[in-house]
Formats: structure tokens, C-alpha cells, sequence
């Protein structure tokens, strides 16, 4: 006789938390505020300070200029065939101002469909610009 899906589930995830053990408790509260380190480009603009601040339950609005942003500097970096640094990573200005102007106030769901579509966007051009920026080390 086959078990229930439900106790087989419930098996298959009771196993590998029994296993665990628990990280030792630390009072150590310090925090480590230095820079982050990046593999490249670590000079990079900071992010809109909105987008670090947001409630998670309106997340996909930082996801969609995020998305915007990264299109926006895949196109120019397409079309120019400069792969530097201040072109991968530019100011978030124009992205932001675009942003505001075109998805602000815009619902979930049309935050969505527009992410999507800058995707499929940046699918398009991809594999050049990894080319230039591999070819110029920044990849």
C-alpha cells in the first residue's frame, strides 16, 4: 500500500532538520558596515535610497526600475561597444526619472507585464553584450 503524499512530504522535510544542528548563539551584535566588494566595478552607483526602504509587499516596484536600469545600460553598452565600468554601471537618474515618468503608478500586475517585456528586451541583446564585456573584462 502506497503511503499518503502529505506523509511523505512531511517525512522528506522532517529528515534534514532533525539532522541540523543549530549555529552556536553569539551576543555578538556587531555589524560589518564596510563598502561591498564586487568582482568588478566597484566604484558603482548607489541605488535609490527608496528601493532599500520599501515594504516588501510593493518590491516588484524596485524590481521593475532594477530591471530598467539594467536594459538601459545593456543598450548603451550594445551600441557604443564600451563595456566600462561607468556605462555598466551609470547613474541611476535616467533610469529613475524614466521609471517615475512610465511605471510608478502603474498596478502589480502591469508592474509585471513591463518587467517581462524589458526581459525579453534585454534577452535580445545579451549574448552581444556579454561578448564586449567579456572582451573588455568586465563580465
Amino acid at each position: 500500500m502506497r503511503k499518503p503524499i502529505l506523509a511523505v512530504m512531511l517525512a522528506a522535510l522532517a529528515g534534514p532538520l532533525v539532522a541540523q544542528t543549530s549555529p552556536p548563539i553569539s551576543n555578538d551584535l556587531t555589524v560589518d558596515m564596510s563598502p561591498q566588494q564586487y568582482r568588478i566595478c566597484n566604484d558603482r552607483p548607489a541605488r535609490p535610497t527608496w528601493m532599500d526602504e520599501i515594504n516588501p509587499r510593493e518590491a516588484y516596484k524596485a524590481l521593475t526600475l532594477m530591471r530598467l536600469y539594467e536594459l538601459r545600460s545593456w543598450e548603451t553598452i550594445n551600441e557604443s561597444g564600451d563595456c566600462g565600468c561607468d556605462v555598466r554601471f551609470p547613474s541611476w537618474d535616467a533610469a529613475s526619472t524614466e521609471y517615475e515618468e512610465q511605471f510608478a503608478s502603474d498596478t502589480q500586475a502591469e508592474h509585471t507585464q513591463a518587467q517581462l517585456a524589458l526581459r525579453n528586451e534585454q534577452n535580445q541583446i545579451a549574448r552581444a553584450v556579454q561578448d564586449i564585456c567579456e572582451a573588455q573584462g568586465n563580465w
